[in-house]
């Protein structure tokens, strides 16, 4: 009993050591990551920063009350976020209540890309705003290619390892399926999947069309 209780106590130990360690770990990276790795000057106002997450290029970034990256969750140590509005113009924007897990990628190249309030992503999202290469061999180097804005409403349910394409629209209270690449616009209150994202099923009671084929 003895020895059980003196385990119990040496395993609290360990596990209050480690969460200090990590909490540490992260903030230190996050620092190095704003201070050196980074080349904007993003506006975050109430922004918790868990994740270590390089903010770059010319245009802007604002994120209002967000969560960047999450613990416990995978990649939280091995990983970081990246959120890139490239050119001047181009623009970033998260609103309040969002939260985002960890290695997310966002790019804002040409045009926007903002994401509504209350929103949850999963792990290893990617959102950009363009196709960064033209698809003939003649335009592949050139600024010849396609781009337009990412909308993503309030209350969107995004799963892990979902990318989302340029010229979308995300509809508030959807869900996004893991593992799903979002080509087109998802309507309100609806549930997509696969490659491309298609439409499942509507939710909260939702009268929607029938399932597309």
């Amino acid at each position: 009993m003895i020895s059980r209780i003196r385990s119990l106590k040496s395993l609290g130990v360990r596990y209050a050591t480690g969460q200090l360690f990590i909490r540490v770990s992260c903030a230190f990276r996050c620092s190095l990551y704003r201070l050196f790795y980074s080349n904007n000057k993003p506006i975050l106002n109430n922004v918790k920063v868990f994740q270590p997450t390089q903010f770059v290029g010319k245009g802007a970034i604002q994120l209002n009350s967000v969560s960047l990256g999450c613990w416990p969750s995978p990649y939280l140590l091995t990983g970081c976020g990246y959120i890139e509005a490239r050119n001047i113009g181009a623009s970033i924007e998260i609103d309040a209540g969002s939260q985002l897990n960890n290695n997310f990628v966002i790019i804002a190249d040409k045009s926007s890309v903002r994401i509504g309030k209350r929103c949850q992503v999963g792990p290893n999202f990617f959102v950009t705003d363009s196709d960064f290469h033209g698809l003939d061999k003649a335009h592949r180097n050139t600024n010849d290619y396609g781009y337009g804005d990412v909308e993503i409403g309030d209350d969107v349910f995004i799963g892990s390892n979902v990318q989302v394409l340029k010229n979308v629209t995300i509809g508030s209270g959807s869900v996004i399926a893991s593992g799903s690449i979002v080509t087109q616009d998802v309507m309100e209150n609806a549930l997509y999947a696969g490659i491309p994202a298609k439409f499942i099923k509507s939710l909260n009671g939702a009268n929607f069309p029938a399932k597309e084929e």
